[in-house]
């Protein structure tokens, strides 16, 4: 079962697996990092208080997030096709992955800076910070651990992602697990790959874990 070939394969496919993984993530942080950002300062407890904007923003994220990634998958396949030229392999699933990361992302932003004390933000405000020094230094600053916390938990997510896309020839280790696993009734190369992808996550998360914590001015 484990020839040369497969195990090969395997270890493409992990790297093909942190490859979505890692590039999506980050794309997806450049959408919802200031997502989040817009939905702290516009919420009505915020520094620029805008109902609409708060409203509308909010939506699109309840819908998107609203929406199983596989049928996501699926429904962008014409915009994949038309940003990477096809709508199969690993660069491919990189889009539907950021697209499903970003509003993860967002909400995950907006409940790390929600968290951060009323008493530090009056602070900054009453000296005459301006709202880009305060969501700079004050809020990204403060709530630095639960972010960084934040991405060590949307990098397993979306690596989770990751793997469903292999139903429709996503690449990685879940079209490893599903063409040659289920596929072809080989319950060992399935049982195989999970334990790969299983490592993974808990490589990532590790590494993020500990990123945080060496971040985090409280434990100093």
């Amino acid at each position: 079962m484990l020839d040369k070939e497969m195990v090969k394969m395997l270890f493409e496919g992990v790297r093909d697996t942190c490859y979505m993984t890692l590039v999506s993530t980050f794309f997806g942080y450049l959408i919802g990092l200031p997502l989040g950002i817009f939905l702290t300062l516009t919420d009505k407890d915020g520094l620029t208080p805008n109902k609409a904007i708060y409203s509308l923003l909010d939506v699109i994220i309840n819908i998107t997030r609203s929406v199983p990634f596989l049928i996501l998958l699926i429904v962008v396949m014409p915009l994949t096709k038309a940003i990477v030229g096809k709508s199969y392999g690993s660069t491919a699933t990189i889009v539907p992955l950021t697209i499903a990361a970003a509003p993860l992302i967002g909400r995950m932003v907006e409940s790390s800076l929600k968290d951060v004390g009323k008493g530090v933000i009056e602070a900054a405000v009453s000296m005459g910070a301006k709202t880009g020094t305060i969501v700079r230094k004050v809020l990204i600053g403060e709530a630095r651990t639960s972010l960084l916390t934040g991405v060590a938990i949307v990098l397993g997510t979306v690596l989770g992602y990751s793997a469903m896309a292999g139903v429709v020839g996503g690449g990685g280790l879940g079209d490893i697990a599903i063409r040659y696993g289920y596929y072809r009734y080989e319950t060992g190369i399935m049982l195989i790959t999970l334990v790969f992808i299983i490592a993974v996550v808990q490589v990532m998360q590790g590494i993020g874990s500990f990123v945080a914590k060496k971040f985090d001015h409280r434990s100093k």
